[in-house]
């Protein structure tokens, strides 16, 4: 008896002890590439495919909570014809001040001629289609608006309150975004990339009759007399554009002449308000995807047989795998990969994919997003495995030979936890999100000491908001449909 039981001591011990050098040969394969995986000979190694059913839904305010600082990368424009993804209004809102206060911010106050004031932004990149002309207006905040900027706002909301009726901007302005990158040549300033927006000179007049007394006195005081702007795109467009508020091309800037000093004519010159320390900013991106497929496939109870990924504010898909913890438990997962095709779409060279999908789980134990151990990790560099997990894609051709993106996550931890450590399966959730909030390791892979904690916290995924949109294969009958596929050996 004692012998028998020793002997099953025996098998479990060499069991685990193989587990234990395949779970370092998975994580020398996560981290140092596919050529570390055994080859599948149907001997020692296997391989196969489980089926994915993907379910659609869309993000709404309740399940979404993302905001952004000054720092990030601002929108603004209209998508009024993606065949897909419908609808997107981006709009911005900004305050733009003095430098200092307690001192007048013009060369002087009387005998002054006002040539022009231009709002003007700081352009990055466009994404949709750069040929259509977009007409912008700007807006004078109400005073009711509680506009702070020690607050980071949800950008799926608009916050702020304003007179679309009376608009700060000359009328009739249209820009084609292909033009944005032209260098233009003012007084005291050459320079491409700017958006310029000319102002009704009457709001210049305002900021000339304000003193020290009242407005420049002090930055409550200069909010008090001026909120901020509200920037949109008006009825024209197929396409957002990024800016970026912190940059040396967003400013106010208030052209005028003036008599010069001692005499013998006139001066004219230029001051500018720029994004302060105090200054506050907030994005509002609206999505409407009324008629189009997302929508119909949204929430639906039965799987779908394409996936709609949308950067924030955006859409998900969660996948279950059904067969996955019916698996017999004898397994080592040398690989494990959800592996996520691009459908081509002729509408995808106008509104290209999002630079990085994320896969997570929902814990309903424990309440919280969270991803599994050695997965998705931070490693002691303080570095994030994105790339060995699968966020980035790679591109392939298709069936018929045109160039599409595909993705392949490594989950291979999380499968080994489900078949040999009995760990509760969980469906999985594929997005395309700006940022997102969860629970993950950090893992010391110099020294191998293991796990040394599990943090949560909000992690960045894309480097901005807005862009990226794909659709995914998850239709039965094809070849590059959503799969998992397992690579192990049997103890």
């Amino acid at each position: 008896m004692k012998n028998k039981f020793f002997l099953v001591s025996l098998c479990f011990v060499a069991a685990f002890g193989l587990l234990i050098i395949s779970c370092k040969k998975i994580n020398e394969a996560t981290e140092l590439g596919d050529g570390v995986i055994p080859a599948v000979d149907n001997i020692t190694t296997f391989d196969t495919t489980l089926s994915v059913f993907a379910y659609n839904d869309i993000f709404g305010l309740i399940d979404d909570s993302m905001r952004i600082d000054r720092g990030a990368e601002y929108f603004l424009g209209r998508v009024n014809n993606d065949p897909v993804f419908g609808f997107t209004d981006a709009r911005m809102f900004l305050e733009l001040k003095p430098s200092s206060y307690g001192v007048y911010p013009f060369t002087r106050k009387d005998s002054v001629t006002i040539d022009s004031i231009v709002l003007v932004l700081d352009y990055l990149e466009t994404y949709g289609d750069t040929t259509i002309a977009q007409n912008i207006n700007v807006y004078e905040l109400d005073q009711s608006n509680d506009f702070r900027s020690d607050s980071a706002y949800l950008i799926r909301k608009e916050n702020f309150t304003y007179n679309t009726g009376f608009p700060l901007s000359q009328p009739g302005q249209f820009f084609i975004p292909s033009f944005l990158n032209d260098t233009v040549k003012a007084l005291k300033d050459t320079s491409a990339n700017q958006l310029r927006l000319k102002l009704d000179t009457a709001f210049a007049r305002r900021l000339f009759t304000y003193d020290t007394t009242n407005a420049y006195k002090s930055d409550s005081a200069f909010k008090s007399k001026f909120k901020g702007f509200a920037i949109r795109s008006e009825s024209s467009g197929n396409a957002v554009m990024g800016f970026n508020l912190g940059g040396s091309n967003t400013k106010l800037a208030i052209y005028y002449n003036c008599p010069k000093v001692g005499g013998g004519g006139r001066d004219t010159t230029v001051n500018y308000f720029s994004l302060t320390s105090s200054s506050a900013a907030a994005n509002y991106i609206n999505r409407d995807y009324s008629g189009t497929p997302v929508l119909a496939s949204a929430g639906g109870v039965s799987p779908d047989s394409l996936i709609y990924l949308q950067n924030s504010p955006g859409t998900y898909s969660i996948l279950r795998i059904p067969d996955l913890p019916n698996l017999s438990s004898n397994k080592v997962i040398h690989r494990a990969e959800l592996i996520a095709e691009e459908v081509f779409s002729s509408s995808s060279t106008l509104f290209s994919g999002p630079e990085a999908l994320f896969l997570n789980y929902y814990d309903s134990t424990n309440n919280e997003y969270a991803v599994s151990l050695y997965d998705f990790y931070l490693n002691s560099s303080g570095v994030f495995n994105y790339s060995n997990y699968g966020c980035f894609p790679k591109p392939k051709k298709d069936i018929l030979g045109r160039d599409v993106k595909e993705w392949k996550f490594n989950i291979s931890r999380y499968v080994q936890g489900i078949l040999t450590k009995k760990e509760k399966y969980y469906p999985l959730r594929l997005f395309a999100p700006y940022s997102s909030n969860f629970r993950y390791s950090v893992y010391d892979y110099g020294t191998g000491v293991g796990v040394l904690q599990r943090l949560k916290n909000t992690i960045g995924i894309n480097s901005t908001t807005t862009k990226g949109r794909v659709v995914i294969d998850s239709r039965s009958n094809s070849a590059s449909k959503l799969r998992l596929r397992i690579i192990y050996s049997k103890f």
